[in-house]
Formats: C-alpha cells, structure tokens, sequence
C-alpha cells in the first residue's frame, strides 16, 4: 500500500507535487491544500487473460459507431430546450445556481415527468426523508418509479444504484457528498474532484443519466475546483434574483447541444411554472409616458426575447459620479456612457447613472448597446420615448451603429407584440424584409438615431 501525497489548488483545481504559496495556475494566495489518498498499484504483467482482453483498444476514428444518442425527455419544455431536446443516456449533468434558487425544486419536478418513462432514483445529502416527502407533497410529486435515498457517503450510494438499478441519479449535492477512503472533510476540493470522477466514470460505465447539483460562491462561480466543469457533459446555472419571481436556466456547456439557449420559470406557491412567451412576461407592467425606458430585443439561442432596459440619470452629490448595473455587463455600460458623453454631447461626468434590465434577466450580447444609449439619453432629457419603438444594434467607439444577427427574427418578435416601430442599424435593411404597417428607422450612428427617437416622424 503506497501513500501519494499532493498539492491542490482550492480555487481553480491545479493540482502539483510540491506545496506553492502561489497558485502557478491562477495566480491566487494560500489555496494549495495538502491531501493523501492511498492507492495500490497492480504489478505489471497481472493482469489475467480476460482483463487483458477487455481492455480498451485505439480504434480507426472511421470505425466508431455514431449512432443518435438515445435521450430522456424531462416533460419539462424550457429544460428540455437548454439540455438540447432532452437528457443524453449515459450523460453527466451539473446544475449550479446560488442557495434557495430553486435548483432542488425544479430537478424534483423533473423526477415526476421522467418517472413515466424511467426509473428514478434522488439522493439527498442535506434534507431528510421526511423534508423531502414534505416537499413533493407541496409540489404534488408522487410516482411508484420515484425513489428517495438520504446519504452521503458516495459508496453506499453507488451501491445502492447498483441494487435499484435506475435509469437517472440525482445527487443534490456534490458538496455533501463524500469518499470515505480520503483524508479530508465533505465540500473539500478533494473530495469534490474524487467524487464527481467516480460519479463520471459510473454515468458512462453504466449508461445512468446523472444530475449533480452544486453550489455557488459569492462570486458566482461554481463551489470547488474547476476541473469540475470540464469532467461533466453540460453545465446549467439557475439564475435569478430571490426577490423576483423569474428565474433563467442557462447552458454554460453542453456537449449534446447549443450553449445559447434559456429556459425561463417563474416561482410559484406550487414550484416553477414554465414561461413559454418570456417577451410578454417580462413587458407586463411596463410604464406609459415614462422617461428612462427602451425596449430592447435580444437573441437567446434561437428565441428572441424582447426586454425592458431602465435607467436613472440624476445630478450627483459627490464628487465622484456612481455607476451601477443589474443585468448589463458594468463596463460595457461604463463604455457606452463615455461614447454618448464624447460623441452626442451628453454632459454624464457630473450625473449618477444606474442601468436595470427587468425580470432579473442578464443581457450580454452587443445588440442590447442602442437600446441602452436610448434609455439614458431619455432619462438624460427626461423626455419619454414614443410608445410602441423598440431597438437594437451595437455601438462602436466612433459612435457608429453596427449591423447585427438575426434582425428579422426581432422585427417579428416586436410585431407579435404589437410594436409599431423599430430603430435599427443601416446596414441591417438590406438583409431583410419589412412587413407593411411595420416603420423602420435606420440611421448610421448614435447621434442620428437618439435625434430620429425623439425628432420628427418622418424621420
């Protein structure tokens, strides 16, 4: 019995024979974390005659069977949409969000859409039995193919899974999960790293389908080492404010889909309700007459979801101005703040500005810039913008309107809606059709499209 002893990295995973005081792979202070794990090596040439011929062999790639992976279908529609038409037989499924999202709830009503198809088997290792039943009881969760083990020690688990034999795992979660053979404490990089490969290499052994459920830290990513990600299949974060109803469930990773699409839920008394027209949800409410305000449309893999973009532009009291964001990257804010300043003549050095997106939803692609610049320039004049326009198209540092993807999937968006208007990039008109009864007002740069918004109609 021989004693290994390494160094990992309690930030990013990196893991090295000898302790640093720094992390020579992300750069961070006092992470390296002593742990010993006892393995026995088979002498070589042991092997018995069946185990040299079950090992695995290299293949010619041509000789590789491709057939469609066999997929589960959750019976939940927004989930199935982000997963890529289902879970993958045999895939490994990490889903993270911060405490209190509702990642257990909404991994709980998949079990009862599943269990109609498969046989399923929850482990929990931080809610008893009895809160469990609590729970489903709640959500009206109750199917004789639902199973509902609480432990944590990873051991008893796969032997428990060995005995029911299920067709899909959850384990919530990785955190409290634990091997006893290793010399270090549950929710450890260790034991995090040692239990998700096993996890891994049983899901592809066996051909389970399983969904690990992790933590999030106050940074946003996800608890424990990086590797972490890049041992599973797909990774989904639940996101979402916990004083909004709202939540969005993203792909950050998928090896069996597109990483651009989201599903959107709303929280209920009755567990997560699916939002199947995201655009009207999130406009419900929207202000008449109120200045600080666009419509904005985005594109989320292939749904386009219109969005209402807020902001505050008032006279600072500090010498200081401050600047805040909620659902807009900060700087890409701070950027457009300094076009408008530089290329319209906005005196914003001296003004407070804050930037909102509702529904607690998070914009990041570049079409969103025009609908930004509008909304503060309309607090900026506190002058309202004409009902029924919508926007979008990125800003670039000259102050240029540049074209972007999908545009008549927008305009379709914003008449199905009932928008009547659109301001829009120039060089977006050639590529696509107008509908009649639908204005478009294309301009070249941002000081021509804030005047056209608030001009004449005929501009």
């Amino acid at each position: 019995m021989k004693q290994k002893t390494s160094f990992l990295c309690s930030e990013c995973g990196y893991e090295s024979a000898k302790w640093f005081g720094k992390c020579p792979s992300c750069g961070a202070w006092n992470t390296m974390e002593e742990f010993r794990e006892a393995k026995q090596a088979a002498p070589r040439g042991t092997l018995a005659p069946a185990e040299r011929r079950t090992r695995n062999k290299p293949l010619v790639i041509n000789q590789i069977q491709t057939e469609e992976e066999l997929r589960f279908y959750t019976g939940i529609s927004e989930l199935d949409r982000v997963l890529g038409g289902g879970a993958v037989r045999g895939s490994f499924v990490l889903v993270g969000g911060e405490p209190g999202i509702g990642k257990s709830t909404l991994l709980l009503q998949m079990c009862q859409e599943m269990c109609r198809q498969a046989k399923v088997l929850y482990v929990s290792g931080e809610e008893s039995l009895r809160q469990i039943r609590l729970r489903a009881d709640r959500l009206h969760i109750s199917s004789p193919e639902l199973f509902v083990l609480a432990e944590t020690d990873l051991d008893e688990i796969i032997a428990e899974t060995d005995l029911l034999q299920p067709d899909v795992l959850i384990v919530d979660s990785i955190q409290t999960v634990y091997q006893s053979d290793l010399n270090s404490a549950p929710g450890n990089t260790t034991q995090i790293k040692e239990c998700a490969m096993k996890l891994m290499q049983y899901a592809k052994r066996r051909g389970v389908t399983i969904f690990i459920v992790g933590h999030v830290t106050k940074e946003g990513t996800l608890a424990g080492p990086k590797i972490l990600e890049h041992m599973v299949d797909c990774v989904l974060y639940f996101e979402g404010e916990k004083q909004i109803s709202f939540r969005c469930l993203r792909a950050a990773k998928n090896r069996f889909g597109s990483t651009n699409e989201v599903g959107v839920f709303e929280m209920s008394d009755c567990g997560l309700i699916e939002v199947p027209n995201p655009s009207a949800a999130m406009l419900s409410g929207h202000p008449v007459d109120a200045s600080g305000n666009c419509i904005a449309c985005t594109i989320e893999g292939s749904r386009p979801i219109l969005a209402e973009i807020q902001a505050l532009v008032t006279k600072t009291a500090y010498g200081t101005p401050r600047r805040m964001a909620a659902g807009v990257d900060y700087n890409r804010m701070v950027l457009l703040l300094a076009i408008l300043e530089k290329r319209v003549g906005f005196y914003l050095s001296a003004s407070d500005t804050y930037i909102n997106v509702i529904g607690g939803m998070r914009l990041d692609e570049p079409a969103i810039d025009l609908p930004i610049a509008l909304a503060v320039a309309s607090s900026y004049r506190d002058q309202a913008l004409p009902e029924g326009v919508m926007a979008f198209g990125e800003v670039g540092l000259t102050g240029e309107l540049r074209a972007v993807t999908a545009a008549a999937q927008r305009i379709h968006e914003a008449i199905r809606l009932g928008f009547t208007t659109c301001i829009m990039p120039k060089q977006n008109i050639g590529r696509i059709e107008i509908p009649d009864g639908f204005r478009v007002i294309q301009k070249e740069n941002i000081a021509q499209a804030i005047g056209a918004a608030f001009g004449a109609k005929g501009s």
